[in-house]
This record gives structure tokens, sequence and C-alpha cells, in this order.
């Protein structure tokens, strides 16, 4: 009789308990995952996005490609021939870092914490999101942002990314003693229905065995020590303009560089993605990523209106529908050409499937401002903070309109 009479006082209690239990660390990064999961699959279920909405044609700036032929906004730049390698050996497997799992929505960190580590840095991946993504729900780490903490807090490591890269590429950096971080597509676990399960995913590959035909690499959410063909690998890598990340000490630099070649300088390295992009649009024109990746660079450049076409081809053949969370070229290409209805739809849609996306918040701040609305512009660069209260681009956003943080 007792119980029932103070049972709000226990369920109060236990709520309670259960509340300082899930703030213990461990306990946390056990259910985090669990938790965000099955939000997805509820959201997912309740409210779905559907698939990545199709261009305004009527808006954009250049035509689409038809049918029966290629749009090609950009004459293809001349491909500046790379050095000759020399023979590489048939397997190399370098000694991997210690291995370590990621936290929630943690590859990035984790991945970079791993490279890190092979040089001897003794941190983890919580001293990298701390600096670049201190909210756990946050899902997205930019390249960039992870040459900045590197750049900042493991200044004794050189740190470059490039784009348009190859699988030679990579087997030349590993023989010369270099792990090579790639960031790539990913079917993930089932998100409910209505969802294309597909995601973006830091690896560090490691070695490479031309008898298998396969890479080892780091995955920071399989386990250490996995392997993928060489033909896995450039399919899922596709869908990120091939880029990759590389850290090296001082000393390896001018290794780097001879590896590299022309893609060292980094117009010439675009130039060159840009060319073998467009080349994959001409061998099979209904391949949304490589009409993607001819935008990406082309945005690289600045030649929005052509952008815009590349981008609008892409997504009439079909797109992910995260493809925005990690990706923001049509952004750009849109709001340079003042396609601001088709811009709309494409941050609405992101929003959609990534509410707490501070990038595509940064973006609607960005539309409202081109629209006159300079309070609206500020007060979403503010929900962009509330989002990655470290983010590097929210402090550039308030100090352009002179917003006070």
């Amino acid at each position: 009789m007792s119980i029932r009479r103070h049972w709000p006082l226990v369920l109060v209690g236990l709520m309670a308990f259960a509340f300082l239990v899930y703030q213990i660390p461990a306990v946390k990064a056990r259910v985090e995952w669990r938790l965000d999961a099955a939000i997805v699959y509820l959201r997912n279920w309740l409210a779905p996005a559907g698939e990545l909405p199709p261009p305004q044609v009527e808006n954009s700036s250049a035509p689409l490609a038809t049918a029966g032929g290629i749009a090609n906004p950009t004459p293809a730049p001349t491909p500046i021939a790379q050095v000759t390698p020399t023979a590489l050996p048939g397997a190399v497997q370098l000694v991997a870092p210690a291995h370590e799992f990621q936290g929630a929505n943690n590859c990035g960190p984790a991945t970079l914490a791993m490279y890190l580590r092979y040089y001897g840095w003794e941190g983890d991946q919580y001293d990298i999101s701390d600096e670049v993504k201190p909210v756990n729900a946050d899902r997205n780490v930019n390249p960039d942002e992870l040459i900045y903490y590197a750049s900042n807090w493991a200044g004794w490591a050189k740190t470059a990314f490039r784009v348009g890269g190859s699988i030679e590429l990579i087997k030349e950096l590993l023989a010369a003693g270099i792990p090579v971080m790639i960031e790539e597509g990913e079917i993930i676990l089932n998100q409910g229905p209505n969802d294309d399960n597909w995601a973006a995913h830091y690896i560090l590959i490691t070695g490479y065995d031309d008898g298998s035909g396969s890479f080892t690499y780091q995955d920071s959410f399989r386990g250490p020590d996995q392997a993928k063909t060489y033909d896995e690998v450039d399919e899922y890598w596709q869908q990120f303009n091939r880029i990759y990340i590389l850290a090296y000490l001082p000393d390896q630099e001018e290794t780097v560089k001879a590896i590299l070649g022309a893609d060292w300088d980094e117009d010439t390295n675009r130039q060159n993605a840009l060319a073998m992009a467009q080349a994959e649009t001409v061998a099979d024109p209904q391949n949304a990523y490589a009409w993607f990746n001819v935008g990406m660079n082309q945005v690289y450049f600045e030649e929005y209106g052509a952008a815009a076409a590349s981008f609008d081809q892409a997504r009439a053949i079909g797109l992910p529908m995260r493809m925005l969370r990690y990706q923001f070229g049509p952004f750009f290409a849109d709001y340079h050409t003042n396609r601001l209805d088709d811009l709309e739809q494409l941050v609405d849609y992101a929003l959609q499937v990534t509410p707490n996306s501070e990038d595509v918040m940064l973006w609607k701040g960005w539309l409202l401002y081109k629209r006159g609305d300079i309070n609206g512009a500020a007060e979403q660069f503010r929900l962009a903070r509330e989002a990655n209260p470290n983010s590097i681009y929210v402090e550039q956003a308030l100090n352009f309109l002179g917003a006070t943080p």
C-alpha cells in the first residue's frame, strides 16, 4: 500500500538515478549510440525526409544535360603529368598505431588520433573532439577542421589534404612509410524505414597487398586491421572526390612533395581532379558522384554557374539523403548564382535530415543574409554556435555581420 502511495517519488528517484548513471563516461559512451539511433529510427518512421529533392530546373543558371548529351560547362583542363613512380614492393604493412574505437559520431577525431599516434602522439580522440566538436551529437567534422586541430595542437606534425587521389598514390605513400587518411561513403547500420542508410566515414590506411588486391586499414567503428579491396576503396572514396589527408614529420615533406608531384600545388591538384571527374562523367553519364565531384572542383575555382549545372545533373540522377550533411558545394553554387529558392529547398531538406548540423544552420543564415534579413541571419549563426560552440566558421560569420556573440 505504501509503495503505491509513494510511487511518484519512487519514479522520480529512479529517473534521477538513471540520469546520474548516464553521466558516467563509460556508460554514456555505450548508451548514447543506441539512444541516438533510436531517435533517428523514430524520426524516419514518423516524419521521413524522403529523397534529396531534384533541382528546380527553371531556376538553373545553366542547362542540364539531356538524356542524349553531356553538359560540360567547364572545358576540361589539360591534366598535368605526374612523376613516373619507381617500382613499388608488392606489399607494405606499416606498424599500426594503437587502435581506438570511436565515441558517438566521432570517427574523424578517432581516426586522426590513431594517425597522430602512429608518430608517437599520446592523446586520444577526445583531445581532438573537445576542440573541434565538443557536442557529441555533432555528426560531421570537415577535413579542414581536422587540419586546424593538427596545426594548432600537434604542430610538430605537417598536415595537408588534397582531392582526386588514386590507388597508386596511396600505395606510393605507404611505401614511403606514410599512412593515408581518407573520407569515404559507407552503408551504415539500419536507420529505420525510408532511409538509404548511407553516411560518411573516415578510415586510416596502413598497408596494401597486391597479391590480394586489398588495403589494410584502421577503422574506428569496426576495429583494427580491416581489409578492403582496391576496387571497393575506390568506389566509396569517389563519393568524396577522393579526398585524402596526410600527416607526416617535417623531414618527410620533400618525400611527400616528390610523391604528389604536380598535385602538391593546390590549384593544379584541383585542375587534375576536375579533369578526372569530367572524364568519369563521359565514361558513365549516370554516375551522380562523378557529376558532384565536377561541381565541387568547379566551386573551388569559383565557377558557380557551371557548378550549379553539374550539381543539378547529380541531383537529377540521384544522391544519398545525407550528402548535404558533409559536402556543401551546392549551397555555394546556389548562393553565388542567386538561386535562393533552390538554396532554401536544399537547406530545409538538409536540416530535416540532420537538424543539428551547424554547417547547414550557417547556410540558412547566409540565405537570410542574402534576402536582407540581417537579424535572422545572426540568430541562425548563434544557433549554429550552440550546435558546435567551437566551430571555426561561426565566429567568422558573426564577425562578418558585425554581430555580438
